[in-house]
């Protein structure tokens, strides 16, 4: 009897979630699984925070992760400096308005 094996994919998509690292079922990122682990969130409760995922698809972005762990902390890093920018536009946007 032979057993057929579903494998859970990730794919990046031009337009779809800023065409980074997700899993295909869906729009969720890598990068999504990887905050909340980095966070000390296990397989299990980050199921709990995306319940639309299962086991497999958390543990295949984990493992995309690892594979790919240079590319994934350089979104991390474009996202830390994309929201220091908007914090400092947005202190500044504040500023300018409490002078009017």
């Amino acid at each position: 009897m032979t057993t057929a094996v579903k494998t859970v994919q990730i794919v990046k998509t031009p337009g779809v979630r800023g065409g980074k690292a997700r899993i295909v079922e869906g729009r969720i990122c890598v990068l999504d699984v990887v905050y909340l682990h980095k966070a000390g969130l296990t397989p299990e409760q980050i199921q709990v925070e995306y319940p639309d995922l299962n086991l497999a698809q958390i543990h295949a972005a984990l493992s995309y992760y690892y594979a790919n762990t240079e590319e994934i902390e350089a979104e991390i890093q474009r996202d830390r400096e994309w929201e220091e920018g908007f914090e400092q536009r947005k202190a500044e946007h504040l500023a300018k308005r409490a002078g009017q």
